[in-house]
Order: C-alpha cells, then structure tokens, then sequence
C-alpha cells in the first residue's frame, strides 16, 4: 500500500491489485474453505482511495467513482473492514472515504481486498491504532482470505485459506498485459464448479530464489491454475484471450484467481494490438508491471 498523509485527519492509499502467478487447489477443508498454494503479485494497477475522519458521525460515508455496480452497505468489504476495527479497538469517530474504482471487479485481482485492507491501514493511522502489520493482518483475515497479502511487501507465497503468506522476493524485470472480459465471476461457484473433497494434505510448491524472470516463467510454465480448465470450458472467451496472447509473443499465459483475468508476461514493453487480443471494446486491457510494496505505516 502507498500511503501519503494529507493532514492529520485526512489520508490517501493507492491499494494495488494483485496477481496469481500460479493456483493450487489442494481440497477442501472442514471449515468449508479451500486449501490453497499459491504466489500472489502485486502490480500496478491501483484504486485510489482518499480517507477522512468524522468526529460527528461513526459510520462509514463511502462515495464510489469508476463504477456503478459496488453497494456500500455492509457486503462492501471496505464497510466490513471499518466495522471489523471500530469493534476491535472501540475508537469513537467515522470514515469519509472516497474510492475511485480502476481495479476490475469480481476479476479475479483481489480489488475488494486491497480497498478492505486500505480501510483497516487508514483506521490504524487515523486513529492512532497499532501500526504493526501482522497484527493488522491477522484482524483482516476475519473478514477474508486475501487481505493479509496486502500487508506483505506485496510478493508472498499463499497457502491456508490464503492467510498464511511468506513474503519472497522475485524478479520484477517484466510486463505484464492483463486482459479481463466483460463479465463477473463468483468465487465461491468457482469453488464449488472445483467438486473437491476433504483434504488433509498440505503439500506444497518448492519456492526457489530466481534471480532472473526467464528462470521464474520456466519454473511456473509447469505450474498452472487449477480454475483455467473449468473457466476456459465455461468461456470461451477466456480460451480466445489464451490463444491470440500467446500468438502476440507472450512468454506465459496464465489467469488470474478463478477468473476471468486472463494475462500475458512480455520480457520487454509489449505491444498490443487490444482489438486482435480481443476484438471487443466493452473489456479491458492494461500494461503493468510487478511492484513490491512498503510494509510499513
């Protein structure tokens, strides 16, 4: 997260969104959440999201630009995330939080976890709470499994529900072309459309120490995403973004979360022809690049 302190009742945080460079599935789990092994990327492409702190009021007074479809009731993880803290720490006062939506929704890069996660940080800060990041992480996994990433250094192998995250270090010497169609994906049907039992394994990928991004592509070319075949069989327009990605010089092709976010790694600055990846002007298409993250307030 990169916050920038405007006064001292007011704040702004750019919350990135995130990649799966790869997706395990391990099982099931009898809490009814799903094992998971994974590397999550954070990249540059951010929602901006500019904090105020009421005195006269204590709820959150949430304004949405970018998008008309995100409630801000109490299904919104932001509110979620304001609530989860006032109930921890008891503080007295409100939130005015302005968000400017540029990360896809339901896409498969962890947008609503990165403004939760925002929320929670600009809580801490606002209003003179702990600022020490494991703590604030574990209190953000209460409300979902990809929030802690966000107070990592923004790369992390994943594995648990998505809570158990080590930060690692990875090469940041490529691009990245991210392609999501025009359609909303759930994750728990994602799951679900997954019909796995039980597990009780926790065997998980060997991460090693790449120096180079050619070594990483090789190593996560025999690495897939366990939701790729049901989503590509679902649709078709993730099997076409697959197909033309690779044909425009992509060394690996790989979606993102349960999707739909299909993208490319390019070793150099691509460049993309979006109406031959896509042919439709209705989904978006964006060039960014690996991040790592502060990890402090």
């Amino acid at each position: 997260m990169f916050i920038k302190q405007i006064s001292e009742d007011s704040l702004t945080i750019d919350a990135p969104a995130k990649l799966n460079l790869y997706l395990k599935v391990l099982g099931k789990r009898p809490d009814g959440f799903h094992e998971i092994d994974s590397i999550f990327q954070a990249i540059s492409l951010f929602d901006h999201l500019r904090f105020t702190r009421l005195n006269d009021s204590n709820d959150p007074e949430i304004s949405i630009a970018g998008t008309t479809n995100l409630p801000t009731d109490e299904s919104n993880l932001v509110t979620r995330a304001f609530r989860l803290m006032q109930a921890e720490f008891g503080f007295k006062g409100g939130l005015r939080i302005e968000l400017e939506k540029n990360i896809p929704v339901a896409a498969g890069l962890g947008g609503g976890s990165a403004d939760g996660a925002a929320t929670i940080l600009a809580c801490a800060a606002l209003f003179n709470l702990t600022r020490d990041f494991t703590e604030l992480a574990n209190i953000s996994a209460q409300i979902g499994s990809d929030l802690p990433f966000f107070f990592s250094e923004g790369q992390a192998h994943v594995t648990g529900r998505g809570e158990i995250v080590k930060s690692i270090e990875l090469p940041l010497d490529y691009w990245i072309v991210l392609v999501t169609p025009n359609l909303a994906v759930s994750t728990a049907e994602a799951y679900a459309a997954l019909k796995l039992p039980l597990t009780n394994s926790i065997s998980t990928c060997s991460i090693r120490g790449w120096k180079a991004s050619s070594d990483l592509v090789k190593w996560l070319a025999d690495i897939g995403n366990d939701f790729e075949s049901i989503q590509c069989d679902a649709l078709m327009e993730a099997r076409t973004t697959f197909e033309n990605l690779t044909e425009t010089g992509a060394e690996l092709v790989r979606m993102s979360g349960s999707g739909p976010t299909v993208f490319g790694i390019y070793y150099g600055m691509p460049n993309i022809d979006s109406n031959y990846v896509s042919g439709r002007t209705d989904w978006r298409i964006s060039t960014v690049r690996p991040i790592r993250l502060p990890a402090t307030l």
